[in-house]
């Protein structure tokens, strides 16, 4: 059946590179397949050009039968999933803090109204030990960002911004917007959430050619949200985090603005547990609500 199912992405998208590229395959992989469809049924399927892709004569012929067939292959798929359903199941998520909070709640609680038995595993951690995570199996997915799951298949989810988290009697509170290469910030004890190898923050300092004057590593936002309200420091937080603060702190643009992506990762989507699929697809379909 896989060899039908690249016949027809072929077809769809005129291109064996662009099958591939969707399909997870190379594109030596996919033309060895074909070659092998093709020898079983000692047919040639498929004309290639400069112009691209179509269908021989016999091709045309035969193709609509193999359609059918996999109308049909995917009818069973359907069904069988239907009959096993998502009874039970555990779903193992490496997540940050701000995702923990703000986003996970109301997706597992959507989740569990339709599947009421799965249960859920959090394990929160920054990005270096969610990447660790995923490679030794201990979850089935993590939230992180792309620059640290190289190794892994990713989605985007989201981008968020980044802003300055201040003392609410600090002098900059009073300006609409922080320029990273301000004096005053450059020089204040700046607060830094320890996230591991990746810092959305110190890579925006580096590119402004500013060097910060770092005071404390901290791997919990809250923690420094306290130490920003004592007047310790300035900080950098995700927008997502700094809603619903209960902190007497200000915060504000930075200027230029950082962005923070954020994607699930994983090794191998077809080895995933099916509540793990399953949950991925309820994110994927919620994924614009998420504030």
């Amino acid at each position: 059946m896989n060899r039908f199912l690249i016949l027809q992405k072929i077809i769809e998208l005129g291109s064996f590179t662009k099958a591939a590229e969707v399909l997870g395959y190379t594109q030596s992989s996919i033309s060895q397949m074909l070659a092998s469809l093709e020898d079983e049924l000692s047919i040639k399927l498929l004309n290639r050009s400069r112009s691209g892709v179509s269908l021989t004569l016999e091709g045309q012929e035969l193709y609509p039968l193999i359609q059918q067939a996999i109308r049909q292959y995917q009818a069973v798929q359907e069904r069988a999933t239907e009959i096993k359903g998502l009874k039970t199941g555990v779903i193992r998520i490496g997540t940050i803090s701000s995702i923990t909070v703000h986003w996970l709640p109301k997706l597992i609680k959507q989740f569990k109204i339709k599947y009421p038995n799965v249960e859920f595993v959090l394990y929160q951690g920054d990005y270096n030990s969610i990447a660790e995570w995923i490679r030794t199996n201990t979850v089935d997915f993590g939230f992180t960002t792309p620059p640290m799951a190289t190794e892994f298949k990713t989605i985007p989810i989201k981008q968020g911004e980044m802003l300055a988290v201040l003392p609410k009697n600090y002098p900059l509170a009073r300006k609409p917007g922080v320029p990273l290469k301000l004096e005053e910030l450059k020089n204040d004890p700046l607060i830094l959430l320890e996230e591991g190898n990746y810092s959305e923050p110190l890579n925006a300092f580096s590119t402004a050619g500013v060097k910060p004057n770092i005071k404390y590593r901290i791997h919990d936002d809250y923690a420094i949200m306290t130490m920003v309200e004592a007047g310790l420091g300035v900080s950098i937080l995700a927008k997502l985090v700094l809603q619903r603060m209960p902190f007497n702190i200000v915060t504000r643009p930075l200027v230029p603005a950082i962005q923070r992506e954020i994607a699930v990762a994983y090794q191998d989507r077809q080895r995933l547990p099916i509540a793990s699929q399953y949950f991925i697809q309820e994110l994927l379909t919620n994924k614009g609500q998420l504030r």
